[in-house]
């Protein structure tokens, strides 16, 4: 069983020495530090315009990545303080010998959380199917032969999982070693700790997806070592999960099941009388029914619910965590907390509204469509270019397309898969708007606004 003080490491990549968590300057430790380094990323900025639930939504209450994940992080770090609190009492070395407090916990739920969707194309969930479909039906599927089985799963199952996890152990332009964020950190974030294959070998939550691509695995496989992640088998690379990452899960889970329901009361897609139903069992002994009856909007109202039943799933996900800690941390725990919960049927209900009156609304199936033809353009111009310049053949046109869109590729020491996933990361890094926009560069048209 992995002991806590090595999945609390505060290791970074490129350490020669082990950092103690007691010898660490309380005005500024580790994980916060892995905070700050995410709040100020280009990564984290450009989810402000990248879709949550509506695609170009004109409404200013309705929920970006950005806002999604900010909230995401809040409900996190309040999990993994009251999570952090019981263990140490628990085991009261964490704090005594090494110097843990609960809010270390917090910390690193929290920036976790925070990177949840970091790695997420444009247009959502859509997004990375219409990456995926490029190489496995569209155009892209020419370079399969090119490519390991692997490296060809990467690419026909793009994952924004794997790309948080790259985009989190890259370096930016113009800096040096990345964002390096402690190891304790990236355990966490790491939801689905496998590489792509074998394509969902069980129905454990950790192999619903993958964590990582294959240009990242030795990077993982020095994390897990680091941190003491179980391994599962010796056939492929695939781990039971950091413990802490069922709370970011949580954290995530309880976000889209509540907050997306509100925004489709909000606007207007989900009568309000729905709501109270839904959310009746959860919040009913934390409502105060005179004050709900003074409410006079709907918003004040949905605002009030929501918060009453985040604050229920909360303290549900923490004490399904306690009760069944040992077998989380020894690999024997393979649901969401969530999954456990007495409230499951009322969770179940509010997700498949919100499946049936918003995700497959008209407004958002018609700019999910459109989102997918702008993805499809862009990776079928871009993979051209590149592969028209490695075999010798590249066009003005070619050129004028890398240097104006893709001049980190340095083509000639690239691998052919290498140079795939680059494109489609750098497809994926793009905002709904900047999609958009480069789209219609490309197409000829006119209006570039």
């Amino acid at each position: 069983m992995t002991t806590w003080e090595q999945l609390l490491s505060l290791r970074k990549s490129g350490d020669k020495n082990k950092r103690l968590r007691k010898e660490q300057d309380d005005s500024r430790l580790g994980f916060e530090v892995d905070y700050d380094r995410i709040i100020f990323s280009s990564a984290l900025r450009s989810l402000q315009d990248k879709t949550q639930v509506i695609p170009f939504s004109k409404t200013d209450f309705v929920h970006t990545r950005l806002t999604h994940s900010l909230e995401v992080s809040v409900v996190g770090r309040s999990l993994g303080r009251l999570v952090g609190r019981e263990i140490i009492h628990k085991y009261p070395h964490l704090s005594q010998v090494h110097g843990y407090l609960p809010h270390d916990f917090g910390a690193i739920v929290a920036v976790a959380a925070l990177a949840h969707d970091i790695g997420n194309p444009p247009f959502g969930h859509a997004g990375e199917k219409a990456i995926g479909e490029f190489f496995s039906v569209g155009l892209g599927s020419r370079f399969k032969a090119e490519l390991t089985p692997a490296e060809y799963q990467d690419l026909t199952h793009f994952e924004g999982n794997a790309n948080g996890f790259k985009l989190l152990n890259q370096s930016e332009p113009g800096k040096e070693g990345g964002l390096r964020i402690s190891y304790a950190t990236l355990g966490a974030f790491t939801k689905y700790p496998k590489e792509s294959l074998p394509h969902k070998p069980t129905k454990q939550i950790s192999d619903k997806k993958f964590g990582f691509f294959q240009s990242d695995k030795n990077i993982f496989q020095e994390v897990a070592a680091e941190l003491g992640l179980i391994k599962v088998d010796d056939k492929s690379t695939r781990y039971y999960r950091h413990p802490l990452a069922f709370l970011v899960e949580a954290a995530d889970d309880i976000c889209y099941t509540v907050i997306d329901f509100e925004d489709g009361v909000n606007l207007g897609l989900i009568e309000e009388d729905m709501a109270l139903e839904f959310f009746s069992k959860i919040i009913a002994q934390r409502v105060d029914t005179n004050r709900y009856s003074e409410l006079s909007s709907t918003a004040n109202r949905m605002n009030y619910l929501r918060s009453l039943a985040i604050a229920s799933l909360i303290e549900e996900a923490v004490s399904i965590f306690l009760a069944n800690e040992e077998a989380i941390r020894s690999g024997d725990f393979h649901v969401a907390l969530l999954d456990k919960s007495k409230f499951k049927a009322q969770i179940n209900d509010i997700i498949k509204t919100s499946v049936d009156k918003i995700y497959r609304s008209r407004e958002v199936l018609e700019k999910e469509i459109s989102g997918y033809k702008i993805i499809q353009t862009l990776l079928s111009i871009f993979t051209q270019s590149a592969s028209n310049y490695n075999e010798g053949k590249a066009t003005n046109y070619d050129q004028l397309i890398l240097d104006n869109f893709l001049p980190q590729l340095q083509l000639e020491e690239m691998s052919t898969y290498e140079y795939l996933l680059e494109i489609s990361c750098f497809v994926a890094s793009m905002t709904d708007g900047n999609a958009l926009r480069v789209y219609k560069k490309l197409q000829a048209n006119t209006n570039f606004s």
